[in-house]
């Protein structure tokens, strides 16, 4: 009887080994380390022109109104078009959720303004807030024309 001789060298098939697959792994969990907070900055950054740009379009729109009407509209609940303003900016924008959470909001003669646009219950960081206003205003969140007027209400200020 013939016996054969077993090898405990070198394997012959291909493979990797765990340590290659160990390897490459670490690689992968680093490159997501650098990525992630690199993608969260852009999506803040984007979220902060979506904003700063919707606020001067609707901006844009009250000063419109009040011109051409004398005066400004009506006060209204978040999300709610003010009468008259339908067909002057996009209302889908206005009445959805903003990309920092909340709802936009027409206030006429709240808080001790006479017209301000304003984002209540909002759920971003104030650092994003103040990003926002460096966009719009003096990046300062207690003055200028954009102020966080109550804890949970961000406001641009059209007439004080």
């Amino acid at each position: 009887m013939r016996r054969t001789q077993q090898r405990f060298g070198p394997s012959t098939t291909p493979g990797f080994t765990l340590v290659e697959i160990m390897i490459v792994v670490v690689i992968i969990g680093l490159l997501a380390a650098l990525a992630i907070p690199a993608f969260q900055r852009v999506r803040m950054a984007s979220e902060n022109s979506r904003i700063a740009n919707d606020y001067r379009i609707f901006a844009q729109a009250f000063e419109i109104y009040n011109t051409q009407n004398g005066g400004w509209p009506a006060n209204v609940g978040p999300g709610v078009i003010p009468p008259g303003m339908a067909g002057d900016f996009k209302a889908d924008v206005w009445q959805k959720a903003t990309a920092v959470g909340g709802r936009w909001n027409w206030d006429k003669g709240l808080n001790g303004f006479t017209a301000c646009i304003s984002i209540s219950t909002f759920t971003c960081p104030d650092s994003q807030l103040i990003a926002i206003d460096a966009k719009l205003d003096d990046g300062d969140l207690n003055t200028g024309n954009f102020r966080k007027t109550q804890p949970t209400r961000v406001s641009l200020i059209l007439e004080e």
